[in-house]
């Protein structure tokens, strides 16, 4: 094995200094690193980053492709929940990913879902029970217990719950939580049933109060949810136990950054530049116990040259030791993924989407979405009526809202109407709907409504968008999540698409993101699956009209 060497200043994270110095390596492995003194250089070597938690099927890439594109920003590896897609196809969906992962150097690590589906009030492709989760995680690929989405069944005792935490447990497997707006006693019950992580936590006090019940914090900066600003803080009080993460991020933002723009902003803000860079990479590696280098003698040979404190930028990355980015370019190679899929739905007309009054007018509950947060309001509004049936009112921003089933092909649609979304005219859809992936879409009239649908079903699966005598889909072949075509193609489309809506009239910083969450119930509160409009803050569901 030919051996290999760089030199520049090195980070060295753990005595948290800097020193200029040469790298060897060989067979992928660092063999040692050896001080140069006196010599000077313009670039520094690093640990490469880690995606604390994300959910590779959200860049609407396969983990190969994701890859790709992905090494360009510095990132080595990802803790990746695999749940979008094993709502889909079950266990064989996650082995799907961890297939295609193998095909790269990039450092995949999968987890084992244990809420599919997230809830019992939705319908989903496939449901992982206990044993099929303890089979994950006998596996040696998994390295941990996916986010425990369910946070009333951890609260309540759920035995299946209960099980699957101790399975991790026993194997000396982390458990991730996800517990959007726990606060006090509620947070501590919640933590000590064995969830060590949250990434859900939207202000400082909620991630203070998780923080004081043992958690550790992943910061979050994605396409939809952006908890960075209300977080930073915690680098400066808190750094040992923070991590970075996208949780979901479309592809149009993977093409221009990942964890790199947690860097520099947390750099901006003033935290300690060790204590940054820890947060990147050290504190993940060492959470999950991953076998990605930190650039330490003897460790695998995965490393960053970057340049500049003030403005960070990569200018290369190697895995393994295999120089896979430089300079904005990616250096692993384009491969095709295979196309798995599971969708059984049909063509439906616009008389499916009406919404007949029995009586006089009364209340809708409403649905109001939060630009830049997952969690939503429940509002309380008077319907606008015409000839019987409630509409959508675009004067007040009133809009309609509809789950179609895409796994049962008769199953009616669920309606009902939401604010935030702004449209002007005409309609988006999306199969990107989480969790179970059903097709969400939210229009300014039925007509619109069922033709955004309806191009989602004939592409069995993708984005749409409907207004204006004008209409486009990006097709998502691949469990209806994810593109079978190279990235840059797919983020181009994808821009396309999120333009179109905003010409329509959307305010929404990504409206697409923000629409794939308003079917998933286990973030509060009021929120749309197949069956109807579910309230999380009461855990039930609730009627469209009181």
């Amino acid at each position: 094995m030919t051996d290999q060497r760089l030199s520049g200043n090195i980070v060295d994270l753990f005595n948290r200094r800097i020193f200029p110095g040469t790298v060897e390596w060989s067979g992928g492995v660092i063999r040692r690193i050896v001080p140069t003194p006196g010599r000077r250089y313009a670039h520094c070597i690093a640990p490469g980053f880690v995606d604390a938690h994300i959910h590779i099927e959200s860049s609407m890439l396969p983990p190969a492709e994701f890859a790709r594109w992905s090494v360009v920003h510095g990132t080595v590896a990802t803790v990746s929940d695999p749940h979008e897609i094993a709502n889909v196809l079950g266990a064989a969906g996650v082995n799907y990913m961890i297939r295609d992962g193998k095909r790269t150097p990039f450092k995949f690590n999968f987890g084992a879902p244990p809420c599919v589906p997230a809830t019992g009030f939705e319908t989903a492709g496939a449901a992982l029970d206990v044993a099929a989760v303890s089979r994950l995680l006998a596996r040696n690929e998994i390295k941990y217990l996916s986010e425990v989405m369910n946070f009333p069944g951890v609260l309540g005792g759920d035995p299946a719950l209960r099980a699957m935490i101790a399975e991790a447990q026993r194997r000396g497997k982390q458990v991730d939580g996800h517990a959007p707006g726990l606060r006090g006693e509620q947070a501590r019950a919640y933590a000590a049933a064995g969830p060590a992580t949250d990434h859900e936590c939207f202000t400082l006090e909620e991630a203070q109060d998780k923080l004081a019940a043992g958690m550790k914090i992943l910061i979050r900066e994605g396409s939809a949810a952006r908890n960075f600003a209300a977080l930073a803080s915690l680098l400066k009080t808190d750094a040992d136990r923070c991590m970075f993460c996208c949780d979901d991020l479309h592809p149009d933002l993977l093409m221009v950054r990942h964890l790199d723009e947690h860097v520099r902003r947390a750099l901006k803000s003033g935290a300690d530049r060790f204590d940054v860079l820890r947060c990147a990479s050290v504190n993940p590696i060492e959470h999950y116990q991953l076998d990605v280098g930190l650039l330490r003698a003897g460790d695998p040979a995965d490393f960053i040259v970057f340049t500049g404190w003030k403005d960070l930028r990569v200018r290369r990355t190697y895995l393994r030791g295999k120089l896979v980015a430089r300079d904005g370019r990616s250096l692993l190679p384009r491969q095709l993924s295979r196309v798995v899929n599971c969708f059984r739905a049909r063509p439906r007309a616009e008389a499916d989407f009406a919404v007949v009054l029995n009586g006089p007018p009364k209340t809708l509950n409403v649905i109001g979405a939060i630009n830049g947060q997952l969690i939503t309001r429940h509002l309380r509004e008077e319907p606008c009526v015409e000839a019987g049936t409630a509409v959508a009112d675009v004067a007040r921003d009133i809009l309609k809202i509809a789950v179609v089933n895409r796994y049962a092909p008769h199953a009616p649609p669920a309606v009902a109407f939401i604010r935030g979304f702004g449209l002007k005219a005409g309609a988006l859809a999306s199969s990107v709907a989480h969790d179970s992936h059903n097709i969400v879409a939210v229009g300014a009239d039925d007509a619109s409504l069922c033709a955004a649908i309806n191009l989602v079903i004939g592409a069995r699966g993708g984005l749409s968008v409907v207004g204006r005598d004008r209409s486009a889909v990006q097709p998502l072949p691949i469990a209806g999540l994810m593109a079978s075509g190279d990235g840059r193609v797919v983020a181009r489309r994808y821009r396309q698409l999120d333009r179109m809506a905003k010409q329509l009239g959307s305010k929404l910083d990504a409206p697409f993101m923000t629409l794939s969450f308003m079917a998933l119930l286990v973030i509060p509160d009021l929120k749309l699956s197949d069956h109807g409009l579910f309230s999380a803050a009461k855990w039930s569901f609730t009627p469209l009209v009181d």
